[in-house]
């Protein structure tokens, strides 16, 4: 079983329902961060046309990747330009800084 990287970029305003439904599931830790920048939706009315969305990079084991990714998609969801984007990606290897040891995914 392979380790993957979940990274979302979604609305802000759905930033805490999201959170909520992952904690429901008992996904173990995420990273969340400001962003900005501008994709199918920019903010032509701002002088530098960025827009601020909320980024969250989940690490998980493959075979929770759909549920995870369903779930996000599900609640971030408003069918309007900007809604973001989801992202998997595979992850070579893992480390613990704190053990220095390899982290394995039934760890996460």
């Amino acid at each position: 079983m392979d380790i993957m990287k979940i990274v979302a970029i979604i609305r802000n305003e759905a930033l805490g329902k999201v959170e909520g439904r992952l904690v429901d599931m008992r996904v173990h830790g995420i990273s969340v961060t400001k962003v900005t920048g501008y994709g199918e939706y920019a903010n032509f009315f701002n002088p530098d046309w960025l827009v601020t969305h909320a980024r969250l990079e989940i690490f998980t084991e493959e075979g929770k990747v759909d549920e995870i990714t369903t779930a996000i998609m599900e609640v971030a969801h408003t069918g309007m330009e900007g809604d973001g984007i989801v992202a998997v990606i595979p992850v070579r290897k893992l480390y613990r800084i704190r053990t220095k040891s390899e982290v394995i995914p039934e760890d996460i």
